[in-house]
């Protein structure tokens, strides 16, 4: 299959490159997301009103599709806040505390239930149930936010969402397009996912504990400053029983949560619309139990808090992510139908034309679906392009020979790492806001960690090609 790239297409590559440039350098990237959204406007339309216009598209654009995400984030936060003002949430995680008692184990046990919750009901409202609950034991534990949002990531968003064994949507979608029966790319991506989630998370508590010894990594890293919502008015005392019904209430709403969404099949965003509004109901109650007369003004208060938080932690990713959605649907919506007869988008386009100019081998087929995958992954959402990745693993295998189960999964496995929430900063934030760090650090942090681990799982899929 050909595809035609214009200058569309490099126009992307290039800022892509200044991007993650950029971000090596630890330099902030607005500038450079808004100059490329502007230059690809203006090459697509050829008109400077519109070009203009398609900036401020783009951000209403990448705001309405995190949108949820930041909601159901600036909640629990509010939730979070009221928890820790009345005092409910020493009592609640009393009991952790004996099982999480040094940065060893919080790491592997937040790692752990993060991936077993995430199989069933994935990442995000996994996170969000995790999150308000064991954060605050590991970090009395010793282990930092930012390790904490490190497991939660490459345990949920790498390890559960790229095998997707349980709710199989990834690996629908892949072996549709490299037709072949779901259970044989199920199959071939056990080995593959636990390869990669092996390798990830040991590299990544290697290098936790690393910069713990050498001070580099401290309880503080890359927490963000949240001195401007400091602003709540202390509750009155609840009594010592009041705190207990609520340390007891709290985990049972959630566990009912998650009974619901097993008997339901609620999924994504329906899962996560569950937490939110659980959360929103704790909110209100503690609150006013805890204000007593005024509560109904700090509910208000503690949902403005919430959203304070939510939105200067999304500021500074919706540029990056305006850019990046123009690779994909957002082209379209934002921009108009400028793109080429036939493309299946930039980011696709990109992926198609580099398995078209590569030799063909096993070990060759391998590195270009790694790579294709981790190109489709830059749109930030790990799905969108996993068909495309089930494609090219498709006429890799008819010319090679065999191994289609095996480079289709490896195409999925390297899309859903890069994209699905470890490497790309707003697809991670929901670990990042919940753990209160910075997003942008725990993209840096997880990079050297994911980029070894897709070399390794690379190598071990040339020789079960």
């Amino acid at each position: 299959m050909l595809v035609e790239l214009t200058a569309l297409h490099w126009i992307y590559v290039v800022f892509i490159a200044l991007i993650i440039g950029f971000m090596v350098m630890r330099r902030d990237t607005a500038l450079v997301c808004i100059a490329g959204i502007f230059l690809i406007a203006i090459t697509a339309t050829g008109s400077l009103s519109a070009s203009v216009s398609s900036i401020f598209n783009s951000f209403a654009y990448a705001i309405s599709e995190l949108l949820s995400t930041i909601l159901v984030i600036s909640i629990i936060v509010g939730m979070s806040k009221t928890l820790t003002d009345t005092g409910i949430n020493d009592v609640m995680i009393s009991p952790f505390t004996k099982l999480i008692r040094n940065p060893t184990l919080a790491y592997w046990t937040i790692g752990i239930l993060m991936m077993i919750i995430s199989w069933f009901f994935w990442p995000s409202p996994a996170v969000a149930l995790l999150g308000a609950v064991l954060l605050p034991v590991a970090i009395r534990a010793g282990l930092p936010a930012l390790a904490v949002a490190m497991a939660m990531n490459l345990f949920g968003h790498g390890i559960a969402l790229s095998g997707d064994f349980v709710i199989q949507a990834a690996p629908k979608l892949t072996s549709d397009a490299a037709g072949l029966p779901i259970q044989d790319v199920i199959d071939a991506s056990i080995p593959l996912v636990f390869v990669m989630g092996l390798v990830t998370t040991l590299t990544a508590f290697y290098f936790i504990k690393r910069d713990m010894k050498r001070g580099t990594l401290t309880l503080n890293s890359s927490v963000v400053d949240e001195s401007s919502t400091e602003t709540s008015e202390k509750p009155a005392l609840l009594s010592t029983a009041q705190k207990r019904f609520f340390a007891i209430l709290v985990p049972l709403l959630f566990a009912a949560d998650v009974a619901a969404m097993s008997i339901l099949k609620l999924q994504g965003g329906d899962a996560t619309a569950l937490i939110g509004g659980t959360s929103i109901l704790i909110l209100l109650l503690i609150t006013m139990t805890g204000h007593k007369g005024k509560g109904l003004e700090q509910t208000t208060q503690y949902l403005i808090e919430g959203f304070q938080f939510g939105f200067k932690v999304f500021g500074p990713v919706i540029p990056i992510a305006a850019f990046f959605y123009l690779g994909d649907a957002g082209f379209t919506k934002i921009i108009g139908e400028f793109l080429p007869k036939g493309s299946q988008g930039i980011v696709n386009d990109l992926g198609v034309a580099l398995a078209n100019i590569v030799p063909l081998s096993k070990a060759v087929g391998a590195v270009t679906l790694t790579t294709v995958g981790a190109i489709t992954g830059l749109d930030g959402s790990g799905f969108s392009g996993i068909s495309l990745a089930g494609s090219v693993a498709h006429l890799f295998a008819i010319a090679i020979g065999k191994g289609a189960a095996t480079l289709t999964a490896l195409g999925q496995i390297a899309a859903i790492w890069v994209g699905g929430g470890t490497l790309v900063p707003w697809a991670l934030i929901p670990a990042a806001a919940i753990c209160n760090v910075d997003p942008f650090e725990l993209a840096r942090r997880n990079l050297v960690p994911v980029l070894i681990g897709l070399v390794v799982t690379t190598i071990v899929a040339m020789f079960l090609i």
